[in-house]
């Protein structure tokens, strides 16, 4: 059975308030037993937190129905034994890395790799100089990414997200960043792995054209494209052509019903 990924912020909800029609969607999703995964690239808090929110907002979910980019590092840092880490992130998400080893609090021990995730309004120069100088140490550490997106939609308009810190700090120190969220490869390999499905069974629904829908695409995966949350129209001159286009995630269920639904009733 084809399985779907959903990004959360800007498809499901924005902000605080969920998007029309958003757990209809997905309760229709659960009534016909297809399989599904929440993913975000939100860094500023942990997956446990994205369940009350959710919950409020009428959509059923588990923490373990929801992959983010913390999680997933923690993940490659305990298959990799990267040794000692350096987490710039949230107070709230430290939580995900749990048992791993962690250089101490003003990070005078020199750490096997640095950790850089969304601080929003905590990001200062003294902090991006002091992440600069732990990974100019020698040995030099691995630069782990939670994420390269490039910005989102905040209540106040657009806000800049982890993509252009890590870009800062890649072009500074000569390291390549590992990904651990959105748009990486190795990210939506590990949702397949979580969800079951092939790629090109799956169908990610996002409303960044380009962390969440040619991600997908090369990937092996198929992308829905909605038109809320960051998506403007300009977005769909860039060369970049989305299996489809919907209004908002109301229109998934008879838009499956036509399209998948439909396609396997005809074979």
């Amino acid at each position: 059975m084809p399985g779907i990924l959903f990004d959360l912020d800007g498809v499901l909800y924005e902000g605080d308030s969920a998007i029309a029609g958003a757990a209809e969607a997905v309760a229709w999703c659960r009534s016909q037993g297809i399989p599904h995964l929440f993913l975000t690239n939100t860094t500023s808090r942990p997956r446990r937190a994205l369940v009350p929110k959710l919950a409020r907002m009428g959509i059923e979910a588990e923490a373990t129905d929801i992959l983010a980019p913390p999680f997933a590092a923690a993940l490659w840092l305990r298959q990799h034994g990267a040794g000692r880490c350096a987490l710039f992130v949230a107070n709230d998400t430290l939580e995900e890395f749990a048992g791993l080893p962690v250089v101490d609090p003003e990070y005078h021990d020199h750490p096997a790799a640095v950790v850089i995730g969304d601080l929003g309004q905590e990001w200062s120069f003294e902090r991006l100089n002091h992440a600069f100088r732990l990974l100019m140490t020698e040995p030099r550490p691995q630069l782990i990414a939670l994420g390269l997106t490039r910005y989102w939609r905040a209540s106040d308009g657009l806000q800049l997200d982890t993509g252009p810190f890590i870009k800062a700090l890649e072009y500074a120190t000569g390291i390549e960043a590992v990904v651990t969220g959105k748009p990486a490869a190795p990210f939506f390999e590990t949702a397949l792995s979580l969800l079951g499905t092939p790629a090109a069974e799956t169908w990610m629904i996002g409303d960044d054209i380009r962390t969440d829908i040619e991600a997908a695409q090369r990937a092996g995966m198929h992308g829905i494209l909605v038109r809320t949350g960051k998506f403007r129209p300009q977005d769909l001159g860039l060369g970049i052509n989305p299996d489809d286009v919907l209004p908002t995630i109301a229109s998934l269920p008879d838009w499956w019903r036509e399209n998948i639904q439909g396609e396997a009733g005809d074979r």
